[in-house]
């Protein structure tokens, strides 16, 4: 009976860790960007690589004055090779609807095992901070105020 107390202990103290983690990763993307004006200039001056899915998103992120963007155009093992010859970190922007977080995990894992840092922080700002699902409609999430 007490082991399994101890285990179940062991097993909320776990779950709370976790939890603060979680939270305290947040406060840490919330802490770097504060606003939407923060998070647009910061993308602007970014020398990152920003990966989006197709033209549409880029054109999106072109009007708010975003450079360094790369489409998904053909296989994703070329995409991947391609990037991790050209740089160290990159910044991904796939939606967020369910084929944009699949798309987002398949490149993040393969991205990394080919020594590419993936940079959360955009992404994750705008998870946390706006109703967007697509990332073709950020332009106009920025100039209706939807945040």
């Amino acid at each position: 009976m007490n082991t399994f107390l101890n285990l179940k202990n062991l097993v909320k103290t776990e779950m709370k860790a976790n939890s603060r983690e979680k939270f305290e990763k947040n406060e840490k993307v919330i802490s770097v960007i504060k606003n939407k004006e923060e998070w647009k200039e910061k993308i602007q001056q970014t020398d990152k690589v920003i990966i989006v899915e197709g033209k549409k998103d880029k054109k999106a992120l072109v009007s708010l004055g975003v450079k360094n963007i790369v489409t998904i155009n053909g296989p994703l093992y070329k995409l991947v090779e391609d990037v991790a010859e050209m740089t160290d970190e990159v910044v991904i922007l796939t939606d967020f609807d369910r084929e944009g977080r699949k798309l987002y995990g398949f490149l993040r894992n393969n991205l990394q095992r080919n020594g590419v840092k993936i940079d959360r922080y955009f992404r994750e700002f705008l998870m946390m901070n706006t109703k967007l699902t697509c990332i073709e409609s950020i332009d106009k999430t920025f100039e209706n105020n939807l945040f």
